[in-house]
């Protein structure tokens, strides 16, 4: 028998429920007080070889895949911001990650010569296999919803936030953990500026393309299984780090 096609609401809904998920036991750690240098630096190497250096690429195959104008759009205009910084600092992401770590006295050459986990590399290497997906609302789906989205995604849903001042961007980063615990310099912080100031609307966008291109049951079945094959990857890779940085679950 064939399934009936999911509402709108409830597909949203069991995207949401597995987002609600999308959390690490160890991520207070590695963003507490009592983190180390060398941990923190293991820490970023992975994510760096992960998806930073690359996320501009990745989504570049998902919108080669053709999509509607309007998510090409989309697409693209994150790819833009990605790979340049045309939309906050003129800088790419990836740069402004190198700045950062720059700052907490991490040189280049750490994070060119580092090497994957085995739980990291079996987490990149579905990424490129979902973003060559022959439907491109699965690889979306993996990159817009799963890697760019968060535990905090249901409140963003549900109450999206406003874009924030300049003011409100500073106090961010006065609060942010490396400046609070690590003493990095405030100009090294571009990144989390860049995060914050083109992020309003992201998450609608993420969620609007996916669910609404998701237009047959089998297709919300594929989205819904590639974002839970993502966490449950996400969470062995997550576990792989803490456990190479020796943290102890509470």
């Amino acid at each position: 028998m064939t399934q009936k096609r999911l509402s709108r609401a409830q597909f949203i809904e069991r995207l949401l429920s597995i987002m609600d998920r999308k959390h690490h036991w160890a991520w207070p750690i590695i963003m507490g007080p009592g983190i180390s240098k060398a941990q923190l630096k293991l820490h970023y190497q992975q994510e760096f070889l992960v998806y930073v250096r690359d996320f501009p690429v990745l989504l570049a195959r998902v919108h080669g895949q053709n999509p509607p104008p309007d998510v090409r759009r989309m697409l693209a205009e994150n790819i833009y911001e990605e790979d340049t910084g045309g939309l906050s600092f003129g800088r790419s992401h990836p740069e402004l990650f190198n700045e950062m770590m720059q700052g907490l006295g991490f040189s280049r050459d750490l994070f060119r010569t580092a090497r994957l986990l085995p739980a990291g590399a079996r987490y990149r290497r579905w990424l490129e296999k979902v973003t060559a997906s022959r439907d491109w609302v699965v690889g979306a789906a993996a990159l817009a919803v799963f890697v760019e989205g968060s535990i905090k995604d249901r409140q963003e849903i549900q109450k999206p936030s406003k874009p924030k001042s300049e003011a409100e961007i500073e106090a961010y980063i006065d609060a942010h953990p490396l400046i609070r615990h690590h003493k990095i310099a405030r100009q090294s912080m571009d990144l989390i500026r860049a995060h914050q100031k083109v992020e309003a609307g992201h998450r609608q966008d993420a969620y609007a393309m996916v669910v609404g291109y998701a237009e047959t049951r089998r297709q919300q079945n594929a989205v819904l299984t590639c974002v839970s094959r993502g966490l449950t990857l996400w969470m062995a890779y997550r576990d792989a780090v803490a456990k190479a940085c020796k943290l102890v679950k509470p």
